[in-house]
């Protein structure tokens, strides 16, 4: 079945409650853009973004009749496959946001400006599936889309997750990640600088579509002191406003991170919650995570089963190394930045410990052949806004793996159970999902083949 829409769902545009207010009206559609700030999908820097598939997962010819079976769009959004509506659609929703935007006087109207120039642009160059397969000469690419199609109608079917138009488009964006994300902290402090907006609230970086602007931003921010992390995106989810495209950034990522970015931006569709990041990306993250194990079981017997397992395998042994650093190296930072040592004594230590943790990656690259999944993360800042930024993606995934066993692995009803704690107060909710750390799980297995 259809799962229903999120309760705690910022209104959408089309109904007046999101439009009460020329300044909301100005932001709610530029800042419900949710950055899968990735070295891989999800951003989380565990996932091995950047070993694009050189070879096809699955042989088999693909024709444009077997992909456009494998897309389960609902009756309502088959409009959208049509170009000329879609386009005109979508140029009426990016202007009206312009509109508001003059109308409002919002400050830094720049930055708006470029997040709908960049979104617009995103969408307009999508084309659907079959059309792109029907005329695309690249062997590899028609198979990963075919397969990407699979992984999509998995998650509707077996996950419970929207079924929608997302994921039933291509757009090649003609650049190696989509946005750039710019996370900021103090230098003796894990505390996040946050930017605040009305509809999405209070998330701990922003995005920019072009990687000079965030690297200008970057620049801005460490002129006035801060620790800064700047991350390359392959995806994000604009939470079910629009139909997110399937994109260049990532469509080439092997079989197993693609299922995991697919299941994990989907995730986002079913709850999001004002000023949590942390609870946000974890909740996604648990969702990717038990949606990979279940695919994998799905693909037992298939010519390509050993070599997925392998990869499944690979990855959550990276996860589990990465963030095991990033849980070692942000707890001795957080007792040092509780002392009551000098400011100068303080700053002399945490070079230490980040000099500790750049051992630490030496060794684990030397552990598996010189993998060099990690090198991403630490050119991008490893420093307190990258442990900030990494640990959005981790903290609170046991907890959310306990619910999801506690429910039987039903997701439906698991579901059910994230929308209850969505709706409580933050403080609240925290209580809530720590009441299950005691019990939960690790990581979350997948099966044996």
């Amino acid at each position: 079945t259809k799962p229903a829409r999120p309760r705690n769902y910022p209104a959408h545009p089309g109904n007046s409650a999101g439009f009460n207010h020329s300044y909301e009206a100005c932001e709610i559609r530029l800042n419900l853009y949710h950055n899968a700030f990735c070295f891989s999908p999800g951003v989380d820097p565990t996932m091995e973004p950047c070993n694009p598939v050189a070879r096809a997962t699955v042989t088999d010819l693909v024709f444009p009749m077997d992909v456009e079976a494998s897309i389960h769009a609902p009756r309502e959004s088959r409009d959208r496959f049509n170009p000329r509506i879609r386009t005109r659609n979508v140029a009426r929703q990016m202007a009206v946001v312009g509109l508001a935007l003059a109308l409002a006087g919002c400050s830094a109207a720049e930055f708006y400006w470029q997040g709908v120039s960049g979104q617009y642009e995103l969408l307009s160059r999508s084309r659907p599936i079959p059309e792109v397969v029907r005329d695309m000469p690249d062997s590899v690419l028609k198979t990963k889309l075919a397969q990407v199609q699979a992984m999509r109608a998995f998650a509707t079917h077996d996950l419970a997750l929207p079924e929608n138009g997302s994921y039933t488009r291509y757009s090649d964006v003609g650049r190696s990640y989509v946005v750039w994300n710019v996370f900021a902290a103090p230098p003796l402090s894990l505390s996040a600088r946050q930017w605040c907006f009305p509809v999405a609230g209070c998330v701990e970086y922003r995005g920019y579509f072009a990687e000079a602007d965030a690297r200008a931003e970057a620049a801005r921010l460490t002129a006035e002191g801060y620790d800064v992390h700047v991350a390359g995106v392959p995806a994000y989810s604009t939470l079910g406003w629009f139909d997110d495209p399937v994109l260049s950034t990532f469509i080439r990522y092997r079989d197993a991170e693609l299922a995991r970015l697919v299941f994990h931006e989907l995730a986002h569709q079913v709850v999001y919650v004002k000023d949590d990041a942390a609870f946000n990306e974890s909740f996604a993250v648990a969702v990717e995570e038990a949606g990979l194990a279940r695919w994998q079981a799905a693909q037992k017997g298939s010519a390509d089963a050993a070599q997925f397992a392998d990869d499944v395998a690979r990855i959550q042994r990276m996860r589990n190394d990465f963030r095991a650093m990033i849980r070692t190296t942000r707890d001795r930072l957080a007792a040092l930045y509780a002392g009551d040592l000098p400011g100068k004594e303080k700053s002399a230590r945490k070079a230490e410990i980040f000099a500790d943790m750049a051992k630490e990656h030496e060794r684990l690259k030397v552990e598996s052949n010189g993998a060099v999944v990690f090198d991403r993360w630490f050119a991008s800042g490893a420093n307190n806004a990258g442990i900030v930024a990494a640990g959005l993606y981790a903290d609170r995934v046991p907890q959310f793996a306990a619910l999801l066993a506690e429910e039987h692995g039903d997701l439906p009803r698991f579901y059910e159970r994230v929308r209850s704690l969505a709706a409580m107060p933050k403080a609240e909710r925290d209580r809530a999902l720590t009441a299950f750390g005691s019990r939960a799980p690790t990581t979350v297995a997948a099966p044996r083949l």
